[in-house]
């Protein structure tokens, strides 16, 4: 193999599935304080918590990929709602090198990965400055939503 084989096959060798962020941005925020300013006093029960987490993608005439990851939280107690937080969180994608019967589980598994820190911070920052302690999510099992999504519509979820 000469040197110009090799030099021309690295670039081949490198090449390999590849995520690439292009853009993110809040698409839709939504914060409700609906008792406040009496809800904001301590004390009382601990509110339960419902949250509620969605994933779509769809690709797009340049050939990259919109995401959005839907996150919403209701805080409650027996006398009503606390505060509610929703926010639709959107990213551009690059996806190369991927299969193109793996690109869904990529799109709704992986992408939302990546942008799940973010959209963590921003709910946490909002319900702080709706006068709470910052409201921190849980890490989401984004592969078992994904799967809980598949088996409700009744496909089968192949493995990545």
């Amino acid at each position: 193999m000469s040197e110009s084989d090799a030099a021309a096959g690295a670039p081949e060798q490198a090449e390999g599935p590849g995520i690439r962020i292009l853009a993110q941005f809040i698409r839709d925020l939504s914060f409700e304080n609906p008792r406040a300013p009496e809800s904001l006093r301590g004390g009382g029960a601990q509110p339960q918590i419902d949250l509620g987490v969605e994933m779509n993608a769809r690709g797009r005439e340049d050939g990259y990929f919109e995401v959005d990851l839907k996150l919403s939280a209701k805080a409650q107690r027996d006398d009503g709602a606390i505060f509610v937080v929703e926010l639709l969180y959107g990213g551009v994608f690059q996806i190369t090198g991927v299969p193109a019967e793996e690109i869904e589980p990529v799109l709704l598994i992986e992408c939302p990965r990546y942008m799940f820190p973010f959209a963590r911070r921003i709910i946490a920052d909002v319900t702080a400055e709706g006068g709470y302690p910052p409201f921190l999510l849980d890490p989401i099992d984004f592969a078992g939503v994904y799967a809980a999504r598949k088996a409700q519509s009744g496909e089968q979820v192949g493995h990545a």
